[in-house]
């Protein structure tokens, strides 16, 4: 609740509409997909009974896992963004064996056991 401040409205994921909406939503699809599949075609009269149920059903489990969800929101620490962790560019950089800008003295072989490498 720290994103709160008097006189201001709070923002949507701190919000109760959010949640609401969206579970809504759910709660409207499903309560026609119910009406739409549970008659049985077009002779047969609307599952009304049906569909209220699973939209009620919908709505709350919808309702649930986003307060769930909302609640277990955190914003990152800031320090987080500074960049002062380890590989966080994608330069090329020479300790890292990508063979960067630097230059390395590498000896030269005689070929091994066989004699020189290119015959």
């Amino acid at each position: 609740m720290a994103d709160q401040h008097q006189g201001k409205p709070r923002k949507l994921r701190t919000s109760v509409k959010g949640p609401l909406m969206f579970s809504a939503f759910w709660a409207v699809v499903a309560f026609f997909a119910v009406v739409i599949f549970a008659s049985g075609g077009s002779a047969r009269a609307p599952r009304f009974d049906l569909a209220f149920t699973a939209a009620g059903i919908a709505f709350i489990v919808t309702l649930v896992i986003a307060a769930m969800l909302s609640m277990s929101y955190k914003e990152n620490a800031e320090h987080l963004g500074k960049g002062s962790g380890v590989n966080l560019s994608s330069a090329k950089n020479p300790s890292h064996g990508f063979g960067g800008t630097g230059t390395k003295d590498v000896p030269e072989s005689d070929g091994g056991p066989d004699g020189p490498a290119d015959r």
